[in-house]
């Protein structure tokens, strides 16, 4: 409660007041009566809802401790990506009517199955170890990435590349 300022009727006093919400969601409010230029400040602070400074200490002490796991996880996630992503730019070179007419039946064939067991795979095997994930891809590679080159070779060195892995 903001107080020591004149009471007068209303219109007769001039009261300057000033809000001010700083980072920490406190509300600090000043009053000037202008004629006596009396002050009166008052700060706000809304404790409900919030979380103590145990329970912070509690969720950074909880974070690190999970850090690892969560690295693990992260590394795990990105050696996903990364064979979806193979298989997806060796399935749009596939669609590729120019460069699929450049491609003989064999090649086409072996790189359809490929592409197709390895999506196969990833839909049963969604949380395996990143070593599985890489393994996936080096042997898809293994059987893509000649195909590509010799493709490659025959176009004079001018057709988009999957990504490696």
């Amino acid at each position: 409660q903001l107080s020591g300022i004149t009471l007068a009727a209303r219109g007769v006093a001039e009261i300057e007041v000033t809000f001010d919400i700083n980072a920490n969601s406190i509300l600090n409010v000043s009053a000037v009566e202008k004629s006596t230029a009396n002050k009166n400040k008052i700060t706000i602070t809304n404790d409900k809802g919030r979380l103590s400074k145990e329970e912070i200490e509690c969720m950074i002490a909880d974070a690190e401790k999970y850090k690892n796991e969560d690295e693990i996880r992260r590394d795990c996630n990105e050696a996903k990506r990364s064979l979806e992503s193979y298989c997806f730019n060796i399935q749009a070179t596939i669609n590729d009517q120019k460069l699929a007419e450049k491609m003989n039946g064999y090649d086409m064939k072996k790189m359809i199955d490929a592409i197709g067991n390895t999506l196969k795979w990833l839909e049963i095997h969604d949380l395996v170890e990143k070593e599985e994930f890489e393994y996936q891809l080096k042997e898809v590679d293994r059987i893509c990435s000649p195909i590509m080159h010799k493709l490659d070779s025959d176009k004079g060195g001018r057709t988009r590349k999957p990504g490696k892995p």
